[in-house]
């Protein structure tokens, strides 16, 4: 792909999302603005404070922490923090301690949790690509309960599905790199059938791991080296890594694989609770993403697949 888009100039991160991907920019907008009511404990507020000091990014709006320190609060924000720096991490005693602190309703905090470490991250990589904002919208605060977040979630998730700028082989490549650092059990076991059907292979599958040492194209390792620095260091994302995107993808791809990350990101909801064990007992389960953005497991496997 060429530098001299003119988009690369003209757009900063914010207006490149709005260009590409309207509608999930409009769903992330939406979750910025969505404040669940957790009664006395100001917890939404609490996660977003504690995810972008971790992450060293502005936090998203609401941020702040509870006048008073108390062991639900301490426990709350230990565990946003681990989410946050290494998910795959977490054990059961630290969600035995959340589970402790806030009963039934962990499954309120945790999809939260994972907006609130996700979109700055977002904003940060599309920021460093394309230029540094201006201002991120500042959605109205609404203090919804929390049925409304998986339904926003969802309507990210499948918004974001139905973009089709980038490849279905480095859609995968990325995925699977990402499942591996999160290690979670579930994603690791699956292999999109589209991507194999286009000529991806176990054997590129295994290259991830090490791909800077590895034969993989140019422009896989830039997306890979993205998405590592958007999962561990979103920051201090290179100059050279950027510079890497802006001369092997089109504009409308990166912000397709930038939002690819945090899709794939929702992995972090299974694997801090603990939730993430794979359908299949060996081997890998075939999936893919029908038309409507819509997740199909249990397929059957391409002929050739090896």
């Amino acid at each position: 792909m060429s530098t001299t888009d003119p988009a690369w100039s003209t757009d900063n991160g914010a207006q490149a999302l709005l260009r590409y991907a309207p509608e999930p920019a409009a769903a992330l907008d939406r979750l910025a603005g969505l404040r669940p009511d957790f009664g006395e404990h100001d917890l939404t507020a609490l996660v977003r404070t504690v995810s972008a000091d971790t992450l060293s990014l502005p936090a998203l709006p609401g941020a702040g922490r509870p006048t008073a320190d108390d062991p639900t609060t301490r426990v709350v924000a230990d565990f946003a923090e681990q989410f946050s720096v290494d998910v795959s991490a977490i054990d059961d005693t630290q969600r035995g301690d959340l589970a402790d602190a806030l009963g039934d309703r962990v499954g309120a905090l945790v999809p939260v949790l994972y907006f609130a470490d996700w979109i700055p991250r977002v904003r940060a990589g599309l920021d460093t690509v394309f230029g540094q904002s201006a201002a991120w919208p500042a959605p109205a605060d609404r203090r919804d309960d929390e049925s409304k977040t998986w339904p926003l979630i969802n309507k990210f998730m499948v918004a974001t599905a139905q973009l089709h700028e980038l490849d279905p082989v480095t859609t995968e490549l990325v995925r699977i790199r990402q499942a591996r650092q999160h290690n979670c059990r579930l994603c690791k076991s699956l292999r999109n059938r589209t991507a194999l059907q286009a000529g991806a292979s176990e054997d590129e599958f295994d290259k991830v791991d090490d791909y800077r040492n590895s034969d993989l194209s140019a422009r896989h390792k830039a997306a890979l080296a993205y998405a590592d620095a958007l999962v561990w260091e979103p920051a201090h994302i290179s100059e050279a890594t950027a510079a890497e995107l802006r001369q092997h993808f089109s504009p409308a791809e990166v912000v397709e694989l930038t939002l690819d990350l945090m899709r794939n990101a929702c992995n972090k909801v299974a694997v801090s609770t603990g939730t993430d064990g794979a359908n299949v007992q060996s081997g890998v389960e075939i999936y893919d993403v029908s038309p409507e953005g819509e997740v199909e497991f249990g397929l059957e496997q391409p002929a050739g697949y090896r």
